[in-house]
């Protein structure tokens, strides 16, 4: 895939890049491998001290980083803007938190020894970031902030539609006064990911993406006997109850489905809906669908942008049309629109047989799938019945079924009466092949460290033991 800027509103390629060559990588490789052996030495304020100022240029120039998300993916304008300034928010949390979390760990001295000893989580040097187009700013700044804070260095290998936002990341840590090589993007195919993770002087891997580029990544990791994070796809379940504010219920629904234009890993994708209900649900999703406006995603008024490419568009709607003819009901869209730029519409999927792309697959465009569940065990059958286990989210108000909910809904995260959703302070990450690890609150920062165990003997004590 050539590393271009590509309006999806449009479809006019806007700019190219050449990808670095293989002696540029090597030549990066090794300024992350100089930078970490005094980055890992500065102090936990002065780290901070940066990464505000990376927030305050985060917060004022959002109008302009949010128009490179919107022109490289489609977002609507409105959510790129929020996206970066929840950049600052995490920049910022960090930086207030992540000392504390890292301080030494003190541990209980055995019975008779006057030792000291403590747990010291210690920076394991250059990390590679495989990251995304969906969340162009805000998957980078979730791993970045803690990464960093931790005193680690960060390879930003970003998705090949967002140069100009890879690009405009490392110039925001730059002008924020990160010293040379402590955080760097490189403009490489995903041909390049495998050796530069086998490098020895890169120490880790993060990776946010589909199901197979986390198995590829993984193994290659694993060989490499290095860490790694992986935060894949999601079918993330809406469960409806009769108990619910259906109001409520409704209106999230129409908005986690379509956050993104409908590509976000922990989008509501599969509505799992107590038959008691479930007509009337149906019925006011199809219309709350239908009144979406589809447009210019730099127009005030548009609720739905295009989606990234036209190949997701290719993607999506053979999805919907397998599912459709394996027996499913289409309700509403299911075709893509007439008009240049790669626009899907709001689509709603009903009865989705077993087997079929809807029971099987994530669809990662603005397309519902309705399920009908008998009651609360039949609901929790359908929301487990998925290889995914990334997000969720149940609606009811009785507190019996919310406990059900939570300790049998085999996810990640569980929501209940608000939809998923990702913010500094909680940890994120999924099950299954959702992937494993887990990012962001305390997390984070411990994800790629060095648990040490420090045992300082006291005076009266010498000698060994056995292991």
């Amino acid at each position: 895939m050539a590393i271009a800027t590509t309006n999806p509103a449009t479809g006019e390629t806007v700019r190219e890049f050449d990808e670095l060559s293989a002696d540029q990588v090597q030549e990066k490789l090794q300024r992350s491998a100089d930078a970490f052996r005094s980055w890992r030495r500065t102090t936990f304020a002065e780290r901070a001290r940066l990464l505000e100022r990376a927030a305050d240029i985060l917060d004022a120039e959002s109008d302009e980083l949010g128009r490179i998300a919107t022109l490289e993916v489609g977002k609507t304008f409105a959510s790129s803007v929020a996206e970066v300034q929840k950049c600052a928010k995490g920049c910022r949390w960090y930086a207030e938190h992540a000392e504390q979390i890292l301080a030494d760990v003190p541990r209980e001295v055995p019975s008779g020894q006057g030792a000291r000893i403590f747990t010291r989580y210690e920076p394991v040097g250059p990390v590679l970031a495989v990251m995304p187009w969906n969340f162009p700013y805000w998957q980078v700044f979730r791993f970045a902030a803690p990464a960093l804070m931790a005193g680690n260095v960060g390879l930003l290998k970003h998705a090949s539609n967002v140069p100009q936002v890879a690009l405009a990341i490392e110039d925001v840590l730059r002008r924020a006064g990160l010293p040379d090589g402590v955080f760097q993007t490189l403009l490489v195919g995903s041909g390049a990911i495998e050796s530069i993770i086998e490098d020895p002087r890169v120490r880790a891997v993060t990776l946010t993406g589909s199901e197979g580029a986390g198995r590829q990544v993984g193994a290659v990791a694993g060989r490499a006997i290095k860490p790694s994070v992986l935060e894949l796809g999601g079918s993330d379940a809406f469960i409806v109850m009769p108990s619910a504010d259906l109001d409520d219920a409704i209106g999230n629904a129409v908005v986690s489905r379509t956050l993104n234009n409908g590509q976000s890993c922990i989008n509501a994708k599969r509505f799992i809906v107590h038959t008691d209900v479930a007509d009337e649900f149906e019925r006011r999703l199809v219309e709350r669908m239908e009144a979406l406006t589809v447009g210019d995603p730099m127009n005030d008024d548009t609720d739905l942008g295009p989606l990234a490419s036209p190949d997701g568009v290719e993607t999506l709607h053979q999805q919907v049309n397998d599912t459709v003819a394996a027996g499913a009901r289409l309700l509403t869209g299911g075709k893509p629109l007439d008009r240049p730029g790669s626009f899907y519409p709001p689509t709603v999927l009903a009865d989705i047989p077993e087997g079929s792309p809807g029971h099987r697959e994530e669809f990662f465009g603005p397309v519902a799938l309705l399920w009908r569940a008998r009651d609360v065990d039949d609901a929790i059958r359908i929301a487990n019945d998925s290889a995914f286990g990334l997000g969720g989210s149940a609606w009811t108000r009785d507190p019996a079924e919310q406990e059900r909910f939570v300790t049998e809904v085999e996810t990640g995260m569980i929501y209940i009466n608000k939809f998923t959703e990702s913010t500094p302070e909680i940890p994120f990450g999924g099950v299954k092949d959702s992937g494993y690890g887990r990012e962001l609150a305390e997390f984070g920062p411990r994800a790629f460290v060095n648990a040490k165990t420090v045992w300082i003997a006291g005076d009266e004590q010498s000698g060994g033991g056995v292991e």
